[in-house]
């Protein structure tokens, strides 16, 4: 066997490794994701909103003051608009 079959055969051994652990973790947020329906489905069943929790999750994740600005510039669209 050449050089060249023999690394085209560790290339491929190496790359299809590669594509079974993303396949293993495409299934593992499969699923996670199913398990963030049945809490929101939890949720929702116990009389919360749940677009208002997804609002609060997305929030946590960022910062303070970009909030904080962000609500400022709402309000005064808000007052522009006369709402």
């Amino acid at each position: 066997m050449s050089d060249i079959e023999s690394s085209y055969r560790v290339t491929g051994d190496e790359l299809r490794k590669f594509i079974e652990r993303i396949e293993r973790l495409d299934a593992e947020k499969k699923d996670l994701i199913e398990q963030q329906k049945e809490v929101m489905a939890e949720a929702k069943g116990r009389g919360y909103d749940t677009r208002v929790i997804r609002k609060l999750i997305g929030m946590r994740k960022r910062d303070q003051a970009d909030i904080a600005e962000e609500e400022a510039i709402l309000d005064m669209y808000k007052q522009a608009l006369g709402m």
